[in-house]
């Protein structure tokens, strides 16, 4: 057998061990010509734009905004009236519909005026009695003059004559006034409207009985014009007082849930008094309300313009962003970095909010994506493209 020669296969285990050699080099230089080309082409702005934030942005702008106080408001009927019978009877006829609008001097109730008839009749016969019995007992004081002065009749004589004929002229009037009553109380069964104004419901229908000023018939509310009641904090009162010297100060309302007109109207009234429990005062507006969009009891988002603030900065209210050292944005620099800029924030309106401090006009700030965000940090602008979708650049 030669020398080197495994009988058990001795050289066919080292050519296995030479083409496994073989196969690694191959493999390692592979995979280094691999690294080489690789290496070869340009990383930095893939690895910059691996590593950037994507983020919205909007600019700082200039504009004139409206100084307002907003509240929530209470609409209140101008005027209310709870109409009520002046004498005691029974309802004979009701000559209105429910919730219908009525004008002032329009007849509401009737009531059944047959009593009251009978005791005007039985006055008026009281009256023409004590009347026939004045005019004798005149008589009898002229005739009874004529006889003291001849000396006929003692002086109490004629004294007794004379109280007579004025006792019954005392009573003639009083006959009179109560006539005038009578006559006013009949009057009174018609109950008439004493406003303009929307009828609530009825509380009492025809066949019941009524007391003289204590039963209420019906409720009615005046809606033109009408009030919105609501209060503001006491810190924006010496403003208000200064400005309403100067001119009326305008009000809008609109009504939460629905279209999103407001109703325009004037501030009317400023409490006398702050209420210490709470620190408001009460304000009242006044509305013309002649679509009937206020509705007395209805609760309302109201708008007190103040004045108007020019070259305001304002941005998107999403920008504001509140720390542990209070609020801030983001501002994006010309090399897109991110940087924190504490901010002084003042109203905001309509999705925009005033900045006091911090921020220049069209200075940029972001809008989406503070929370990825950090100081420093690279960001990726996403912009829209034509179809409406983000895109980033």
């Amino acid at each position: 057998m030669p020398e080197g020669v495994n009988p058990r296969g001795g050289s066919r285990s080292r050519v296995y061990r030479a083409a496994v050699h073989a196969s690694s080099s191959a493999l390692v230089l592979s995979m280094l010509g691999l690294g080489a080309g690789c290496s070869s082409r340009p990383t930095v702005s893939q690895g910059v734009m691996a590593s950037a934030v994507p983020v919205t942005i909007a600019p700082a702008r200039v504009k004139t905004v409206p100084v307002e106080v907003h509240a929530i408001g209470n609409v209140e009927a101008l005027s209310t009236v709870s109409v009520k019978a002046l004498v005691a009877g029974t309802v004979e006829q009701v000559d209105f519909k429910e919730g219908q609008d009525v004008k002032r001097g329009d007849r509401l109730f009737k009531l059944d005026e047959r009593p009251f008839r009978a005791t005007l009749a039985q006055l008026e016969a009281n009256l023409a009695r004590d009347q026939a019995e004045l005019e004798n007992a005149r008589a009898q004081a002229e005739r009874g003059a004529k006889l003291y002065h001849e000396g006929i009749i003692s002086k109490e004589q004629y004294d007794a004559i004379r109280t007579n004929a004025d006792a019954l002229a005392a009573a003639v009037r009083a006959d009179q006034a109560a006539i005038e009553r009578a006559r006013i109380d009949l009057e009174n069964c018609t109950i008439l409207s004493p406003l303009d104004g929307r009828t609530g419901s009825l509380l009492l229908h025809p066949g019941n009985i009524v007391k003289s000023n204590e039963t209420v018939l019906v409720v009615i509310n005046r809606m033109e014009p009408i009030y919105v009641s609501f209060t503001v904090p006491e810190q924006h009162l010496s403003e208000i007082k200064r400005r309403m010297d100067a001119g009326a100060l305008p009000v809008e309302v609109t009504i939460p849930g629905q279209a999103p007109s407001a109703a325009q109207g004037t501030l009317s009234f400023v409490d006398n008094a702050v209420d210490a429990s709470t620190g408001t005062i009460r304000l009242k507006a006044i509305f013309r309300n002649q679509a009937r969009r206020l509705w007395p009891g209805q609760f309302v988002n109201v708008v007190l313009k103040l004045a108007t603030q020019p070259n305001a900065i304002v941005v998107p209210s999403r920008a504001v962003q509140a720390g542990q050292g209070g609020q801030y944005v983001f501002v994006i620099k010309p090399d897109l970095t991110a940087e924190s800029r504490a901010v002084v924030v003042g109203q905001s309106l309509g999705g925009e909010t005033v900045i006091k401090q911090g921020l220049q006009a069209n200075e940029q700030v972001v809008i989406e994506g503070q929370l990825q965000l950090a100081p420093g940090m690279k960001v990726a602008i996403k912009r829209p493209d034509a179809g409406g979708q983000e895109k980033q650049r």
